[in-house]
């Protein structure tokens, strides 16, 4: 599991019903209980109260993740029939797979909402997994 620290830009997992395999972008603002939690500050998520305020929570160590390696420019992005990617809507990017093509929009499947919906290029990233301190592409053996 990878160490942060104060300042540090990562992405959170949301375990949440509902949430589940969506990513959030955040910032560290401290880490807690020798790193086995984290108080994170959303860039995209604000209070309920006051929505002029970005969200600030503490999470698991086990829900956070670095933030993944910049994709490939939009000109030469491409996706794969079944490819698994992450679709950025509702505020955070959300695990789905590759349904189809429809002139400049990809269809992307969620399995967790049975929602298909169609999104341009600019707005979809190829899905990587961060496992032992290495992002690795669905597409990769585990080997």
């Amino acid at each position: 599991m990878a160490v942060f620290s104060k300042g540090d830009r990562v992405e959170v997992c949301s375990k949440e019903e509902g949430f589940w395999g969506s990513y959030y972008e955040a910032t560290v603002v401290s880490s807690l209980h020798g790193n086995t939690l984290y108080k994170v500050r959303y860039r995209n998520l604000v209070e309920e109260e006051d929505q002029t305020r970005p969200l600030v929570e503490i999470v698991s160590a086990d829900e956070v993740r670095p933030m993944p390696p910049p994709p490939t420019t939009e000109a030469t992005r491409t996706f794969c029939y079944l490819e698994r990617v992450d679709a950025f809507d509702n505020d955070g990017w959300w695990v789905g797979t590759i349904t189809g093509k429809q002139g400049l929009k990809y269809w992307v499947y969620f399995e967790t909402s049975k929602d298909e919906i169609a999104y341009p290029v600019s707005q979809l990233r190829n899905h990587l997994e961060w496992r032992n301190g290495k992002w690795l592409s669905c597409t990769k053996s585990l080997a």
